[in-house]
């Protein structure tokens, strides 16, 4: 289902379908990636005017596209300056990311073995990426917790985010104490309007 058209929006949806019958995750999420930033410099596509619109305390979430017979969504994300995530995770499915303006910082972690105490989790940096224009990204489970954050004190970063399912709660993991540890919350996510 399309939230709203948009300059070059069925040739997304066809490089998206393709990718998704490949079968495995792997082979869909590497055909995501390429096609992602691909399409993102050929500069084919035009996203709504909508989506480089901030929110003001919080980035904005829009879903463009669900697909009712494969079952994933297109989210394009608003960043504005200094906006980010805690560390959170995808409740276990696949996502491919792409940074179509601005600059985004996304930071990888591993859960450590062992809690840090009772509902507390332990996270380890592993990787760090500054993400520009036409790149992308794959996040798959286990390997899916991260955060993202717009480096810039004065820029907007608009990203668009391909998910294996409807993206509609995630858990969200805030600093607790020392020792790298956090607790873990379920966090609803909610959409901003696409117009």
């Amino acid at each position: 289902m399309l939230t709203t058209e948009f300059p070059g929006c069925e040739t997304l949806i066809h490089a998206i379908d393709a990718a998704v019958s490949k079968g495995s995750t792997p082979a869909i999420t590497d055909s995501l990636r390429n096609s992602l930033c691909k399409l993102i410099q050929s500069k084919e596509i035009v996203l709504p005017a909508c989506v480089f619109e901030t929110a003001q305390d919080r980035y904005a979430r829009r879903e463009l596209y669900h697909s009712d017979e494969l079952g994933y969504c297109v989210v394009a994300m608003t960043w504005g300056p200094g906006q980010g995530t805690p560390i959170h995770d995808h409740c276990g499915m696949w996502c491919v990311e792409g940074v179509w303006s601005g600059a985004l910082e996304v930071v990888q972690y591993e859960r450590l073995p062992g809690e840090g105490g009772e509902e507390l989790y332990r996270f380890q940096p592993v990787g760090s990426i500054q993400a520009g224009p036409g790149s992308a990204g794959s996040l798959i489970p286990p390997h899916e917790y991260h955060t993202i954050r717009n480096p810039s004190d004065d820029t907007v970063a608009v990203s668009l985010h391909i998910y294996s399912g409807n993206m509609t709660h995630c858990a969200v993991f805030e600093p607790k104490g020392g020792d790298r540890c956090y607790k873990r919350q379920d966090r609803q996510l909610s959409l901003d309007p696409v117009n």
